[in-house]
């Protein structure tokens, strides 16, 4: 057996030598990449804290001790350290999720998959022990990249004000997010990586020092935690100590004895610390290091030697199809400008970036600032398209509300990963925005079909300088082209019967679904209208007119069921008089479990033939007590 398989919980890693360590790193990275190929996942930002993990560990008592990861996409390492080696189905329906999960572990204390919250956490978490009487540690560990977000700096500034409450924070400074970090703290943090005289000084402290017989290690280590009087000569890190926060680093964060030594004089400290580690991202697989956009943040299944994906294909993606569109308004209009939150490569800007680079900004981690700066933006001319994942729009509802739709702000936010996302499990399905807004006054939200639809709302959204627009798409590829057969007022008719019965909105992504669900019911003799809204806020004037000619409507949408587009036209058709029966098919109130999308969908009945089956069930059962009430 090797030194990995015999790890059945951090207790097991106390006993080690460092050259066991040292040998358990390097089986962990072999592991990582040879899993994660076959399922797919966050593979770069585990090979980046394996040292770390280790070190995090053996310095402290988990689960009495509570460690916490922000992002949590960083855990696979201490899911492997906490007994949890079995990542065949990793991301996949009943295997591991991709982030900590409660119910795997009394090891995952929060299951945080989105930045920039685990210092409150922390700060929590301290508070309550304090006040309880426990000395139970707790530690955050957070990335360079979540400290780009505001709500970091909230904790921070009230962690510092209790100089007498132990927490300890551990910067995981790897110098990039998705991409590489940007900003004032960026800078800072560079600052403190590569300033020669505290590097040379360490290197010597590290080189000389430790090796010297009695007092050598002694020394070092207080040397490595020395006043901030003696150390603003080698580093400014005078920021974290003028804030109240004990500041210990930088150290290399893949030198487990290094880093292991600062925890352990970190814990020993009653107060809050800050511990700076250096970490490098696809750290010991060739591929990854080399790879200069993302450092194989996340892959596919795919070879471990050739890095070829495994899965074929199956057409370009709705993001690519965006990023295309984009680029291509931007060469046509140069008042349209773009802001992402720390996602320019995912959300598809990398073109509109390298042909616009002066009209382009990664706020960082910040979704709350893209949409305040983009108010701005379009007050002074522009047209900005904000570019998010829809899951993380819900951080900036409010200055969505108030900054942008109250001064009545042309600003386009385009949602990726719109509706079910899958395998990254309950906290990334964009599951929420289309409830959300429907709250915004004057706020448009398109939800296109098909690629030909995205181009074309991607366009008419920008046209919209008075007020707010969205677009809204999910993730994975973009199906075949679906052509309309008629207009009504906004809608496009996909497929109409004679004598129908049943009129079915379909919502988006969701419309092959609907078209599906209205072949079986013909086989069934019950004729269907399906309509596509595009713009499904605010309600279409025409819907409830057609909704009038048929005994059932159905709305279709993967978004909650609680809010959301159905909810919106049963008002609209109660607004207008219609008494029709209204039935709405979505995604009920749950946080839902990972798997794949096909999966996911299935397990909540937004299927062809789960759809078909209960309208047709619903329209007998309305027969009968037509039959029953007039005894014919």
């Amino acid at each position: 057996m090797t030194i990995l398989e015999d790890i059945r919980g951090p207790r097991d890693l106390k006993a080690l030598t460092e050259e066991e360590i040292r040998r358990l790193a390097v089986q962990i990275r072999e592991f990582l990449v040879h899993a994660v190929a076959r399922t797919g996942g966050h593979l770069g930002p585990n090979l980046g804290v394996v040292e770390l993990t280790i070190a995090l560990h053996r310095a402290f008592e988990s689960p009495a001790d509570r460690i916490l990861c922000d992002t949590g996409h960083q855990s696979y390492v201490h899911k492997l350290l906490t007994g949890r080696q079995d990542f065949s189905k990793l991301r996949g329906k009943g295997g591991l999720s991709g982030y900590p999960s409660r119910e795997e572990s009394e090891h995952d204390v929060i299951e945080n998959s989105h930045a920039s919250t685990v210092l409150g956490w922390a700060d929590g978490l301290a508070k309550a022990n304090q006040v309880l009487g426990r000395t139970d540690h707790v530690v955050a560990v957070i990335g360079d990249g979540a400290l780009t977000g505001g709500m970091s700096w909230e904790a921070l500034n009230n962690i510092a004000a209790a100089k007498d409450r132990p927490l300890i924070i551990v910067v995981n400074d790897n110098e990039r997010s998705y991409g590489p970090t940007i900003g004032g703290l960026a800078n800072h943090l560079a600052t403190l990586r590569t300033t020669d005289g505290y590097e040379r000084f360490l290197s010597w402290g590290k080189g000389v020092l430790q090796h010297t017989p009695v007092v050598g290690q002694p020394l070092y280590e207080s040397l490595h935690g020395a006043k901030k009087g003696f150390k603003e000569a080698f580093a400014p890190q005078g920021m974290f100590e003028d804030l109240g926060l004990k500041y210990v680093g930088p150290i290399d964060g893949h030198d487990h004895a290094a880093v292991e030594s600062a925890l352990r004089r970190a814990k020993r400290f009653h107060g809050p610390v800050l511990v700076h580690c250096l970490t490098e991202k696809g750290r010991g697989y060739a591929a990854a290091e080399l790879d200069e956009a993302d450092r194989f943040h996340t892959v596919g299944a795919m070879d471990p030697l050739t890095c070829e994906p495994l899965a074929p294909s199956n057409g370009p993606s709705w993001t690519s199809v965006f990023g295309e569109e984009i680029a291509k308004i931007g060469a046509e209009r140069p008042d349209v400008a773009a802001i992402t939150a720390a996602m320019l490569h995912p959300v598809g800007l990398t073109r509109f970036a390298q042909e616009f680079p002066d009209r382009v900004w990664d706020v960082g981690i910040a979704e709350q600032h893209a949409a305040v700066s983009a108010a701005g933006l379009a007050t002074g001319g522009l047209h900005p398209v904000v570019a998010v994942y829809a899951t993380f729009l819900n951080r900036a509802f409010d200055q969505l509300l108030m900054d942008v739709a109250l001064h009545r702000c042309g600003v386009t936010f385009v949602l990726d990963r719109a509706g079910v996302t899958g395998v990254d499990g309950a906290s990334h399905n964009g599951m929420w925005d289309m409830s959300i807004l429907q709250v915004v006054p004057g706020l448009r939200i398109a939800a296109p079909r098909d690629a030909v639809q995205l181009r074309a709302q991607l366009r008419e959204a920008v046209d919209v300088d008075d007020a707010p627009t969205v677009l809204r798409f999910p993730k994975e590829s973009v199906g075949p082209a679906i052509g309309a057969i008629d207009r009504v007022g906004g809608m496009d008719v996909l497929h109409r019967s004679e004598h129908a019965e049943v009129l079915l909105v379909c919502v988006g992504a969701m419309a092959p679904v609907c078209l599906q669900a209205a072949d079986l019911l013909t086989g069934r003799g019950i004729g269907c209208t399906v309509v596509d809204p595009r713009w499904v806020k605010p309600v279409d004037e025409q819907l409830a007119p057609l909704a009038s000619r048929h005994r059932l409507v159905a709305v279709v949408e993967d978004n909650s069921r609680s809010g959301g587009v159905g909810s919106a036209v049963g008002q609209s058709l109660r607004d207008a008089g219609v008494d029709v029966p209204l039935r709405t098919y979505g995604i009920p109130g749950q946080f839902l479990a990972h798997a794949k999308r096909g999966e996911v969908l299935a397990d909540i009945g937004l299927t062809p033939v789960e759809i078909a089956g209960h309208i047709s069930a619903t329209l007998a059962t309305k027969e009968a007590s037509l039959v029953k009430e007039t005894g014919q």
